[in-house]
């Protein structure tokens, strides 16, 4: 009985090829208690795709990764991995995840942790291809008790691909990371892309999604409000980078009609402004005396925070 409910659930599977979904939510809803973490969400990672899942603190995108590992159940709609349930044992063993969350043991030495992990998959990654992926040659004798932030990352994202993964889930992978280890880390995600893996990535650092993402969902309160390939997301914003050296303070400089945000920089100031032209003249006439003037196209982040305050209009409007 045990071997034909192995074959069942190895028969719900489904092998990746070009073009398929490895993973989908389809109008799910998730409430805890009576907050609604996400609404009617649907969207899919494909074969060899990355896929980063952008939004503010609070917008879903953790729920939206635990309901793919089939660590919680949707109220609503319906949550898959290789076509089949994320529960299924056997997509499991095919998936890898580098969460926020849980805690491995400190007395453990780097290398122990990725021999341990890769006995728990079929055709694991050699150790040592791991240990170059993640950046860890020369720290895997050491015990994970005794390294430091950044290195504790790297040794989880190396746990999270040993088992040579079809489909990966990122959690803010490079927090804390410098900027070395951080490109290390992404030199490592596009190694496993070029051998068709997906990945699924959830980040704060927008830089790290316009490097590595194929298509970016960006979510908002539980709900998608933006979804395209980088280039795309931001052309739905005509959005400038100004910098300038002025007398006005960042208080003034918001109530300028057009500017999106506004940040001290050393003597300067930093202005995202969604038309250059009437925010200059506007600023000219407001200070005769401003200096130092620069412009620049706008980038993922001019973009995202301006997807961002046209949700929050949009919501302040409908209540």
């Amino acid at each position: 009985m045990a071997h034909l409910t192995a074959n069942w659930q190895e028969s719900q599977v489904v092998q990746p090829v070009a073009g398929m979904a490895v993973a989908s939510l389809e109008g799910v809803s998730k409430n805890y208690g009576g907050v609604r973490a996400l609404r009617n969400l649907t969207f899919t990672v494909g074969c060899g795709e990355v896929v980063a899942l952008l939004g503010p603190n609070g917008a879903g995108k953790t729920t939206a990764v635990k309901l793919l590992l089939g660590l919680i159940q949707p109220n609503a709609g319906k949550a898959r991995v290789f076509g089949a349930d994320p529960t299924n044992p056997l997509s499991r063993t095919r998936t890898g995840a580098m969460l926020q969350v849980g805690r491995v043991p400190e007395t453990l030495r780097v290398r122990e942790h990725i021999d341990l992990f890769s006995s728990y998959y079929r055709s694991p990654l050699p150790s040592r291809e791991v240990l170059a992926m993640a950046g860890l040659e020369k720290l895997a004798d050491r015990k994970f008790g005794d390294l430091s932030g950044g290195q504790r990352q790297r040794t989880l994202f190396a746990l999270a691909i040993c088992g040579d993964p079809d489909l990966l889930f990122l959690d803010e992978p490079t927090v804390g990371l410098d900027v070395e280890a951080r490109r290390t880390m992404w030199d490592g995600i596009r190694q496993l892309v070029d051998r068709g893996k997906s990945v699924l990535l959830t980040t704060h650092y927008l830089q790290e999604a316009d490097a590595l993402a194929d298509r970016i969902v960006v979510i908002s309160q539980g709900s998608i409000i933006a979804e395209g390939t980088p280039a795309e997301i931001k052309s739905q914003t005509s959005g400038k980078r100004i910098r300038c050296v002025t007398s006005l303070d960042l208080k003034s400089l918001l109530r300028i009609p057009g500017v999106v945000d506004v940040r001290q920089d050393r003597e300067a100031v930093e202005i995202d402004a969604r038309e250059a032209e009437s925010v200059v003249r506007t600023l000219l006439a407001l200070d005769p005396a401003l200096s130092s003037l620069e412009i620049t196209a706008a980038g993922l982040e001019e973009a995202f925070l301006a997807l961002m305050q046209d949700n929050n209009e949009a919501q302040a409007r409908l209540n």
